[in-house]
């Protein structure tokens, strides 16, 4: 349903060429001199000694601000003790590899270092306050948690050497995975080339230097390892399927290691942050286990009181600016400085939320005629010229500043500083099983969507977003996206 002449959104269905396609199209040439090398570099790489430094002083500079502040006796000698061992122990429990830690790993890092420094107190200073020893110790916790966690994050930008991958499995598991690997970009993954089994076509546009047959064979690893040589690819990446089951699979292994070729095997779970998942086996079975969520404990207490204390010291600091926006508004067109709209919240609770009035009056009356001219592909509405916006409206928008009163949302506890955005009820209505989980958690002011393009997202990719948030999130987490929130306002990309 549209109007006749007007422009169609560009989705995922009718972009003019496939942005899957031309990636594998243009990755081997545009990212060769990234991935010459033949596999990924082992080492904790160049910025190993800034990441001792942060541990060192992350946690001795407050230890021995609190040891000193509480008078304890050798304060200076106690925190660095205490830093020393703390980078000691880290290093011993491989901390500083290549593959960064969870944040998970630095409470039980912290509860040794408590362990090794009660027995260095009780032998060189008895007199030191147990109690105070430790408090001086909580802020570094703190601080390795949410360096871990940022180290983590899949959008971090950090330097990633890129895995040149063979993808081998059925048609249809060859085409997701190459669709999905190529269809993002915070992942060292390429693909180069996919060796199905069997005859089915592939979709991808994959090259297909090979093919193996539907039931297993001895030429099995040969084919792969050939495909693999000729594409320059230093991964197999197995897709298991009914015509490549548990014991071919496990076969192929073995000569493809035998051979020199990595081999990574697709897990059917999805959006899962590697933290999370804890690899054992038991009885020969490989077994994945799979951390529940947070949803209570010490982080979503944090988590809270940094919501309203953040709030709080937000609107204090940022008062002169939101009564210059409030006069800005109420000069430039008629009507009142904010406006107020029910939204859904965590578990489908409607709150009022906040905003400067960036659109004229009577905006919700004229909505019903605009929405055939959505350029969202979900139940969201957004234009991208959209008439009733203002003028100041349209600078406030670009630059988020009509955001800021829903800090009182925040301070009231309705919202968090980061998690989805809260949507309308009438969106709401229309969402499905998997779109209601959005709202599990708080709503926030900023979060994976806002800072990973805002509107210009499709629905689907929203709701990715907001999914892997709802099922991943952590403080360290909300800290990494709190400090790429700036960047991202300072774009203005996709806000509109």
């Amino acid at each position: 349903m549209g109007l006749a002449g007007a422009p169609r959104p560009r989705t995922a269905s009718n972009r003019p060429r496939s942005h899957v396609v031309d990636r594998l199209r243009q990755g081997p040439t545009v990212q060769r001199e990234r991935s010459a090398r033949p596999g990924p570099k082992r080492g904790p790489g160049r910025y190993l000694p800034l990441v001792i430094c942060f541990d060192l002083f992350g946690l001795g500079l407050p230890a021995w601000l609190v040891l000193r502040t509480d008078g304890q006796p050798r304060a200076l000698a106690g925190a660095v003790a205490a830093a020393v061992m703390w980078s000691g122990v880290r290093a011993a429990r491989g901390r500083y590899t290549a593959r960064p830690p969870g944040a998970l790993t630095a409470p039980g890092d912290w509860l040794l270092l408590i362990g090794l420094l009660a027995v260095l107190w009780t032998v060189a200073d008895p007199s030191i306050d147990p109690a105070t020893a430790v408090m001086a110790l909580i802020p570094g916790l703190l601080a390795t948690v949410a360096l871990a966690g940022a180290r983590r994050l899949p959008w971090a930008g950090r330097r990633r050497t890129v895995r040149r991958v063979l993808v081998v499995g059925e048609a249809a598991g060859v085409d997701r995975a190459v669709r999905l690997l190529a269809a993002r970009a915070d992942h060292g993954y390429l693909v180069v080339a996919a060796v199905p089994v069997g005859t089915a076509a592939l979709t991808c546009e994959a090259p297909v230097p090979g093919r193996l047959a539907p039931a297993p064979a001895d030429d099995d690893a040969s084919t792969v390892l050939g495909a693999a040589f000729a594409q320059e690819a230093d991964l197999a990446l197995v897709v298991p399927g009914p015509q490549l089951a548990e014991e071919r699979i496990r076969q192929l292994s073995w000569g493809l290691h035998d051979g020199g070729l990595e081999l990574s095997v697709l897990s059917h779970l999805s959006e899962i942050a590697a933290g999370r998942v804890r690899p054992s086996s038991a009885a020969g079975l490989t077994l994945l286990h799979i951390v529940p969520p947070l949803r209570r404990g010490v982080q979503p207490a944090l988590k809270a009181a940094v919501d309203r204390t953040g709030a709080a010291l937000g609107l204090v600091v940022l008062a002169p600016l939101l009564l210059l926006v409030a006069v800005a508004v109420r000069l430039t067109s008629d009507g009142p400085v904010f406006h107020r709209q029910i939204r859904q919240g965590q578990h489908n609770r409607p709150f009022t939320m906040w905003k400067f009035r960036s659109m004229v009056v009577d905006a919700e009356e004229h909505k019903a005629r605009l929405v055939v001219s959505n350029e969202n592909d979900g139940p969201m509405f957004k234009m991208r010229r959209d008439p009733r916006v203002t003028r100041i409206g349209r600078l406030l928008r670009r630059s988020s500043l009509d955001e800021l009163p829903q800090l009182v949302n925040v301070l009231k506890g309705d919202m968090s500083l980061v998690g989805p955005r809260p949507p309308l009820p009438d969106e709401v209505s229309r969402y499905d099983e998997r779109e209601l989980r959005r709202l599990a958690v708080k709503p926030g002011l900023t979060g994976l969507w806002q800072v990973s393009g805002r509107s210009d997202l499709s629905w689907q990719e929203t709701v990715s977003l907001d999914l892997w948030y709802v099922d991943n999130w952590s403080v360290a987490t909300d800290m990494g996206l709190m400090a790429r929130t700036l960047r991202a306002v300072t774009d203005g990309r996709g806000a509109y």
